[in-house]
């Protein structure tokens, strides 16, 4: 079954940092290219970023460009997005997702509210 689980949510203050984790398992995490998606309160779902499976290749969303970083361990078969000079409109459910097969799987998202 795969699985993926996000964490590394919370409070931060406007100006702030927050690195985010997703653990996958139940497939093979190496050959999948990974992406965050967010999702902020009475808003549709907005991508953030991209990593192709072996890394070599990140790309962003214009409004997170040089502030967020993505970055994958596939020995640990884990996503990373590391999230810089956060502002009050990155408030939002984060997900990171990828499309296994058909289908598009997602984690539950991890809450991250960016508030003085």
């Amino acid at each position: 079954e795969v699985q993926l689980v996000e964490s590394g949510g919370g409070l931060v203050q406007p100006g702030g940092s927050l690195r985010l984790s997703c653990a996958a398992s139940g497939f093979t995490f190496g050959i999948y290219d990974m992406r965050w998606v967010r999702q902020a309160p009475g808003k549709g779902p907005e991508w953030v970023s991209t990593i192709r499976a072996d890394g070599g290749n990140t790309l962003y969303a214009d409004f997170v460009k040089r502030r967020f970083t993505v970055s994958r361990d596939n020995a640990k078969n884990t996503l990373y997005l590391q999230m810089n000079s956060l502002k009050p409109e990155d408030t939002a459910v984060y997900y990171c997702a990828a499309d296994v097969g058909s289908e598009t799987k997602r984690g539950q998202g991890t809450q991250v509210t960016v508030s003085s």
